[in-house]
């Protein structure tokens, strides 16, 4: 008897203290996620999040059910729970526990899952648009002059008003005239819109897109690591793409990942790092501004490479993907419009101002990625902090284009092409971990038969960018809301659905052409 008495105090010590414990952790992560630590809570672009989430409410929910039952005087049985946990599957098909006095194992996630401010997701979109790919915008001033500045300032507002339209896609209107949230998801909404004859036709459509560019991203990380540091130590006898292959070396291990829990606590700093990256960069061009070449800046074009500048300008603004879940995880929806609109207000002087300066610094000698253009010394540490950025947040795009792929092609609920890739455990197979370690070799392999940073970006601000951005969200608007909508309205739709149109399929043709001229070069060298 003795021993059963102090076997229950043990279990509940151990099991509140574990409580506490987990509690204290969710908050310390909560607060770590809107400070962008954890840059996403977006479970269609940024995925990654959404299984440490799920195994967190399931055991959280455990524990609490479990010493309810011990405070009423009840027993659980241990073996039930651990079995339950063991089970757990990553795509959430596992069981969740049974019913307690306070509801479902997922309700109670869900009510503990911390809403964010209009300013914690200000602070997540402009990490999103003010990324490390502004140091390609003063590249595009010098093939488009005062038109790309011009250009900055248009997708700016575009981008802005297409991220509204988009969320009100998410919305309709019930019996009393109220607004409600029928939809998730940017692909519920692309669902939606090609229902009933092809209810997962647009689905598929952004699942594509967003994979695209989430693989390109991985490759700019890969050619930017190489690009940087063959240009901060030219004397030593390493070519582009022998950096390269040393970048990929280093991110190998991220086939092996099961969660990016790790790997985001250091994204704020990374963040911070490429804010003092910005400020030096522009202290260093204002301490030239007696050199500035004023006369450089024309209204001319470049032709040939101006449409290549339209996609990076674009691509520096993608967001989109993940407004939907950042919308919906907002303490007060209705303040979205207001924070997109100072977002991209900031972001739009941001850029435009580090753009235009560092081009008057450096006129046609302009350079890709602007640091190169720095002297030596500096030139060296700053490219440094850039490319441990690069490789700390390749991680990022390159787990949540797996989780896309994988459910999409292994994990469809027994609809998909092919066979799970985890096993009844829970493990990745070992021809799964063969598919990642295949891609992040093709990412490599793209960065050394094409390293060239502003045509790879230039391609996917044409391809994707302006389809995510510019084309589908107008489209949609038109489609689920043309009767409610205004005659102002639809000439803006269609509007930017012909520009977008226009400015993607002319940046795309150019891009391509690039590259095959770029992959031509390096098969014969």
């Amino acid at each position: 008897m003795a021993h059963l008495i102090r076997h229950k105090i043990s279990n509940k010590i151990t099991n509140a203290m574990n409580t506490a414990s987990n509690k204290s952790q969710a908050k310390v992560s909560g607060v770590f996620a809107r400070m962008g630590f954890q840059a996403a809570t977006d479970e269609e672009a940024v995925g990654f999040a959404e299984c440490d989430d799920l195994d967190y409410d399931y055991r959280q929910g455990m524990r609490m059910a479990s010493l309810q039952t011990d405070e009423a005087g009840g027993e659980v049985d241990g073996e039930d729970g651990l079995d339950g946990d063991s089970r757990y599957q990553r795509d959430g098909t596992g069981p969740r526990g049974s019913r307690s006095s306070t509801g479902t194992c997922e309700e109670l996630g869900e009510q503990d899952k911390p809403k964010i401010t209009a300013w914690e997701a200000g602070w997540n979109v402009t990490n999103a648009i003010q990324g490390m790919f502004v140091l390609g915008l003063p590249y595009a001033i010098l093939h488009g002059g005062y038109l790309g500045l011009f250009l900055i300032i248009f997708a700016a507002v575009v981008c802005c008003y297409t991220g509204k339209i988009l969320i009100a896609c998410l919305y309709e209107e019930n019996e009393d005239g109220v607004l409600v949230r029928v939809r998730d998801s940017y692909v519920d909404i692309a669902n939606a819109c090609c229902a009933p004859r092809f209810p997962a036709l647009g689905g598929h459509v952004v699942n594509v897109a967003q994979i695209i560019e989430l693989v390109m991203t991985c490759i700019l990380y890969v050619v930017v690591s190489g690009n940087l540091m063959y240009n901060s130590f030219p004397g030593l006898p390493i070519s582009q793409k022998a950096w390269s292959v040393l970048a990929t070396a280093a991110l190998l291990p991220c086939a092996f990942l099961k969660n990016l829990k790790a790997v985001s606590k250091f994204s704020l700093l990374c963040t911070l790092a490429h804010f003092v990256i910005n400020v030096l960069v522009i202290a260093y061009c204002l301490s030239r501004a007696h050199d500035w070449a004023w006369e450089k800046v024309k209204f001319y074009i470049d032709v040939k490479k101006f449409p290549i500048s339209i996609g990076i300008i674009v691509f520096s603004y993608t967001s989109q993907i993940f407004l939907p879940s950042l919308e919906g995880n907002m303490q007060n929806p209705k303040e979205f419009h207001c924070m997109m609109d100072w977002t991209h207000i900031a972001a739009c002087v941001l850029k435009g101002l580090f753009a235009l300066v560092a081009y008057l610094t450096w006129a046609d000698a302009t350079k890709e990625v602007i640091t190169d253009n720095l002297p030596g010394g500096i030139r060296a540490w700053v490219n440094i902090f850039l490319v441990s950025k690069a490789l700390l947040s390749y991680p990022l795009p390159f787990f949540a284009a797996v989780d896309v792929l994988e459910k999409s092609l292994f994990q469809d609920g027994g609809q998909s092409l092919f066979p799970n890739c985890y096993g009844p455990g829970g493990q990745l197979k070992s021809w799964g971990l063969s598919l990642r370690v295949a891609l992040v070799v093709f990412t490599l392999l793209m960065a050394i038969f094409v390293p060239h940073f502003a045509l790879l970006m230039g391609l996917t601000g044409s391809l994707t960018g302006a389809g995510l951005c510019f084309l589908l969200p107008s489209l949609f608007h038109l489609r689920l809301m043309w009767r409610k909508l205004l005659w102002h309205q639809v000439f803006f739709d269609v509007s930017i659905f012909v520009i977008g149109g226009i400015c993607s399929i002319s940046g795309f043709i150019h891009s391509v052409e690039g590259l095959i001229e770029a992959f031509k070069y390096n098969i014969q060298d």
